[in-house]
C-alpha cells in the first residue's frame, strides 16, 4: 500500500485499483479550512486524471468524526472580503469530490455535519456505522448549505424531506439517517471504512471504462425526462461499445475466465 500526501491535511492511500482519500486534520475534527479545501481539490484533480484508480473511498483519520464542516474558528476572523475570496476555494473541494469520474463511496462515522455531510453527499454511495450523526445545520449559524447540500439532499430524499431537514437544522443519528435514505448502508460501530473498502474492491473488479460511463449516464441523466435520459444513456453506451474493455469482457465471458481490463 502506497501513500501520497496533499498538503498537511489530506492523503491518498492506494489499495490496488481502489484509492482511499483520507481527510487527516484530526485536531480540528477535519473542519474544512482554506488550506484543507485546497488540499482536497488538489487530491481530487490528481485522482480524476489517474486511469489506475477505479473507485475512490472518502474516509477520515479521526476516531469520532468524519468531518464537522466549515472551519468556523477560521471564519470568525474573516472580513466580508476574506469570505468572498475563500468561496471559490472551498467550493472547489466539494465539486472536486462531486465530479470525480469514477464511483465514489463515503465511509462515515461520528459527526458528518454541514460541509462534512455535503462531502459525503457528493459521493455516489454512503456507508455509515452506528455512531454516525449527520445533518445540515447551516441555517442555525446564519448561512445555507453551500457545498451542494440544497441540491444533493433532495435528489436523495425528495424536496419536502430535504426542506424539513435543512430548515430545522436538526441532526440525525445513524438509524434514522438510514431509514430516511440519507445513508445507503448501515454497519456496526467501527466497520464503516472496512465495509466501504470491501465494497470498493468488488466494484473495482468491473470494467473501468464501463464504470465511468455508467456514472456519467447516471449523473447526466438524473432529472431529465425519459426520452432525453435515454439519449444520455445511448451516448454513454457508444463510448464503451467499441472499447478494449468491451472486447475483453465478451472474450473473458466466452472463455470462462476473469477479465483483464485494458481500461480503454
Amino acid at each position: 500500500m502506497s501513500e501520497e500526501r496533499f498538503g498537511e491535511f489530506v492523503l491518498v492511500r492506494r489499495h490496488g485499483h481502489v484509492a482511499e482519500l483520507v481527510m487527516d486534520r484530526p485536531k480540528a475534527m477535519n473542519a474544512v479550512s482554506t488550506e484543507m479545501a485546497r488540499s482536497l481539490t488538489a487530491a481530487c484533480t490528481a485522482l480524476a486524471g489517474d486511469r489506475d484508480a477505479r473507485v475512490v473511498v472518502l474516509t477520515s483519520s479521526h476516531e469520532r468524526a468524519f468531518c464537522v464542516g466549515a472551519d468556523l474558528k477560521e471564519r470568525n476572523s474573516f472580513s466580508d472580503a476574506d469570505l468572498l475570496r475563500q468561496r471559490p476555494v472551498t467550493r472547489g473541494a466539494y465539486t472536486g469530490v462531486l465530479e470525480l469520474p469514477m464511483p465514489t463511496i463515503a465511509a462515515v462515522h461520528g459527526f458528518a455535519l454541514g460541509g462534512g455531510f455535503e462531502l459525503a453527499l457528493s459521493c455516489d454511495l454512503i456507508v455509515a456505522d452506528r455512531t454516525a450523526v449527520v445533518g445540515l445545520p447551516e441555517v442555525s449559524v446564519g448561512v445555507i448549505p453551500g457545498g451542494g447540500g440544497t441540491q444533493l439532499l433532495p435528489r436523495r430524499v425528495g424536496a419536502a424531506r430535504a426542506a424539513e431537514l435543512i430548515f430545522s437544522a436538526r441532526r440525525l443519528e445513524a438509524a434514522e439517517a438510514a431509514e430516511l435514505g440519507l445513508v445507503d448502508r448501515l454497519v456496526d460501530e467501527g466497520q464503516d471504512r472496512e465495509e466501504a473498502l470491501d465494497l470498493a474492491a468488488r466494484i473495482a473488479g468491473n470494467s473501468p471504462v464501463g464504470l465511468r460511463a455508467a456514472k456519467r449516464a447516471l449523473r447526466l441523466g438524473h432529472g431529465l425526462d425519459l426520452r432525453a435520459g435515454l439519449e444520455v444513456e445511448d451516448a454513454a453506451w457508444r463510448t464503451v461499445a467499441f472499447s478494449g474493455d468491451r472486447a475483453e469482457g465478451v472474450a473473458a465471458f466466452n472463455e470462462k475466465r476473469k477479465p483483464e481490463w485494458p481500461g480503454e
